[in-house]
């Protein structure tokens, strides 16, 4: 067994919290850094700190019992007045980043984010640190993406700024740098597999949709979807699970459109909530703006639902061009045709669709991510 290294160092925007001597986060992300920290003695972690102690249903604690969280503040640049408040805060910012990583024998960086867009910058001081990147974005290189996006994926792809780096990025795109290591995120354990089961698509089509309640994510769309199938005469449900700006907005929306009881909006859930939905759902539904792995469709594929989505990132692929799901398009009229034109194709077609979306997700397990991040830290 390979010996552990020291200290990793985490910059990250994830904003933590602090409750009876434990740090905790947002789940998905924690879930994943817990399996990186169980490789290392000592972790700081350069992030916003909350003073509140409150933890919400889809914060976890992270396990490792050596962690220190370094604080620093959450910021936007979106005026010349929050472009101000950066610059008297850009010293303290830096001053951190670099101590931490001068502690650190391994730096991980999770991106797109600007505290990770900050560290990209100091990084430079330390060209014999060993590197990781996690780009949880959307890596296509042909994509509009804001500026601080394409500059943090610039500077960790070049060789002349950046060294000993590895990129795990999602997807496989022609020509990229050397750093750039195509990978995947996994949420469920071997444990977790269940054996496929057969749905009947004639009866009422249950739906899920996880995800935050944002104008990236398109819930609106998601409501109007199903309510068009439910005019159409395609008896459906949907489940929303989480929560954000939109929510009073589409909880207006359905009160007014007499969907009360036909959309759920069940806000955060912890996954053992989520997992009893989706092992009876039709299909996961998210028509995102921008993706980087998807892990809402990875997971109700986990279990066998049909995942719908939009053609962004790697989406295409994940879902083998309609093999293994159904890619729409962000037009109302346009994602339910297609929709019905595949609801129409049968039981055997669609459950066909379904395991083999459930035989593709099954093979990415918490156990296989948790041996690729050991090689790969090994390696490193």
């Amino acid at each position: 067994m390979a010996e552990k290294k020291k200290t990793l160092a985490i910059f990250t925007l994830v904003k933590h919290k602090q409750k009876n001597g434990q740090f905790y986060g947002y789940g998905p992300y924690v879930r994943e850094m817990n399996i990186w920290t169980a490789n290392f003695d000592n972790i700081l972690i350069v992030a916003p700190l909350s003073n509140l102690n409150s933890i919400d249903a889809i914060d976890v604690a992270y396990n490792h019992s050596n962690i220190s969280v370094i604080s620093v503040p959450s910021f936007h640049v979106k005026s010349i007045g929050s472009s101000l408040s950066l610059l008297l805060k850009l010293p303290g910012i830096f001053i951190k980043t670099f101590d931490v990583m001068r502690k650190a024998d391994h730096l991980h960086f999770r991106c797109p984010s600007n505290i990770a867009a900050l560290a990209s910058i100091v990084q430079i001081c330390f060209p014999n640190k060993i590197k990781t990147v996690k780009y949880a974005g959307n890596w296509d290189p042909k994509s509009e993406q804001p500026f601080g996006y394409r500059f943090q994926k610039w500077i960790f792809s070049n060789t002349f700024f950046t060294k000993n780096t590895t990129i795990l990025a999602y997807g496989e795109w022609k020509n990229q740098s050397k750093y750039v290591l195509p990978f995947y995120t996994a949420t469920f354990s071997q444990l977790d597999k269940v054996a496929f089961k057969k749905r009947q698509y004639s009866q009422k089509l249950k739906f899920v949709f996880l995800g935050s309640l944002v104008d990236g994510k398109r819930p609106l769309l998601v409501i109007k979807i199903i309510e068009v199938l439910i005019n159409k005469g395609i008896a459906s449900e949907l489940h929303m699970f989480g929560d954000g700006i939109l929510k009073s907005r589409l909880q207006n929306y359905i009160e007014n459109n007499t969907l009360n009881n036909t959309v759920v909006i069940h806000g955060n859930k912890n996954m053992d909530v989520i997992k009893e939905h989706l092992k009876d759902a039709h299909f996961t539904i998210l028509p995102s703006k921008s993706e980087g792995w998807p892990k809402a469709l990875a997971e109700g594929m986990f279990f066998g639902t049909i995942p719908i989505s939009t053609d962004v990132s790697c989406i295409s692929w994940m879902l083998d061009h309609g093999h293994r799901g159904i890619v729409i398009e962000p037009n109302l009229n346009k994602a339910v045709g297609l929709i019905a034109e595949e609801l129409a194709k049968g039981d055997l077609y669609l459950n066909t669709m379904a395991q083999n979306a459930q035989e593709w997700s099954q093979a990415f397990t918490t156990e296989r991510f948790e041996k690729d991040i050991k090689a790969l830290i090994t390696k490193a």
